[in-house]
C-alpha cells in the first residue's frame, strides 16, 4: 500500500482535532484555511484529501491569513507545504515532492499569467494588491482575485 494512503482521512482528521482543538474540519467543496473561522475546508470526494488536508493544517498552524502581494501567496503556499512535509510524518505519510512542485506549478503558472501584460506581453510587476504595470510599455492594468475563477485583466485608468 502507497504511504500516502496508509491512513484514513477520517482517522488523521480525529487525530488532528485531539492535538488541535482550536481548528475545526467541515466537509466543502475545496480545501482551504479560513482563519476567521479558524475552520479547514475539504472535500472528501478528492482523492488527494489527506495530502492536501495535511497542507491544509500546514497553513493553519503556521497562522497564514492574509497576504499582500501575490508572491507573498506563494511563498505561503511554499511554507505551507514544508509545514504539512513536518505533520505529515507524525502519521507515517510521505508526501512526494512532485505532488508539491505540481501545486506550486499551479500557484508559479497563476502568477505568470496576471503578471503579463495585456497590451505587449511583457512580464510586468506588482505594484499593489491585484495591480500591475508593465516596465516595457507603461501599461497598467488590474486583475480579480482569481484564484479558484478565471483570471480577469483590466485596463488601469492613467491618472
Amino acid at each position: 500500500m502507497d504511504a500516502t494512503t496508509m491512513h484514513s482521512t477520517t482517522s488523521i482528521i480525529s487525530q488532528l482535532k485531539n492535538s488541535h482543538p482550536e481548528i475545526s474540519f467541515e466537509p466543502g467543496d475545496d480545501f482551504y484555511w479560513s482563519p476567521s473561522d479558524r475552520t479547514i475546508f475539504f472535500d472528501k470526494n478528492n482523492s488527494d484529501q489527506t495530502i492536501l488536508l495535511l497542507h491544509e493544517i500546514g497553513h493553519a498552524l503556521l497562522g497564514h491569513s492574509t497576504f499582500g502581494t501575490d508572491i507573498e501567496l506563494l511563498a505561503m503556499e511554499r511554507q505551507a507545504w514544508d509545514k504539512s512535509v513536518e505533520v505529515a510524518k507524525e502519521f507515517e505519510i510521505e508526501i512526494p515532492d512532485d505532488f508539491i512542485q505540481m501545486n506550486l506549478d499551479g500557484y508559479r503558472n497563476w502568477l505568470h499569467s496576471r503578471s503579463t501584460c495585456p497590451n505587449c506581453t511583457a512580464i510586468g510587476f506588482q505594484i499593489k494588491k491585484l495591480q500591475y504595470t508593465c516596465p516595457s510599455c507603461n501599461y497598467n492594468w488590474t486583475v480579480n482575485e482569481a484564484r479558484t475563477c478565471a483570471l480577469r485583466r483590466y485596463n488601469k485608468k492613467r491618472t
